[in-house]
């Protein structure tokens, strides 16, 4: 292989990879639309604990998420096992979900910071922590180059 075919490997390659960023993004964007409308309906219309509302919000967003990751960011990739990928999914979910609810629960007990905003603030911050570990495992072993 010459240079220039491997130039235009690496740009393909590169190109790729931003594509898959961007869906990423803009289905993970709608996620956390979601899991913070969710997470403040809830504050406001219950009496549950706070990280009991963001567990909930959490929830419905990983639903959400996993339908526009399989159907939309990642309809490209391998389309065998579903089984397992969807329990791969939860899981690496879950992880995430203990992430992000750990910030909001340090913040929330650990320094009493749970007004409206702060709430919000380290639900943001979770969510942040959360989905550098959510895109490399989902792209790992979840939704995998089929081959």
């Amino acid at each position: 292989m010459n240079t220039a075919d491997e130039t235009d490997t690496k740009r393909t390659e590169h190109s790729a990879l931003l594509r898959e960023v961007v869906r990423f993004g803009a289905v993970g964007g709608l996620g956390v639309g979601v899991n913070l409308v969710v997470f403040n309906v809830s504050r406001a219309v219950t009496s549950l604990p706070v990280v009991r509302c963001s567990i909930i919000a959490t929830s419905v967003a990983i639903v959400f998420n996993y339908l526009g990751f399989r159907y939309f960011a990642y309809r490209h990739r391998d389309l065998q096992g579903r089984a397992v990928e969807f329990a791969l999914f939860c899981l690496f979910s879950v992880v995430g979900l203990v992430i992000e609810n750990g910030v909001l629960y340090v913040a929330t007990y650990g320094f009493g910071w749970d007004s409206a905003l702060e709430s919000n603030l380290f639900k943001i911050a979770g969510i942040a922590c959360a989905t550098a570990f959510r895109f490399w495992s989902y792209r790992t072993w979840v939704f995998r180059v089929q081959g």
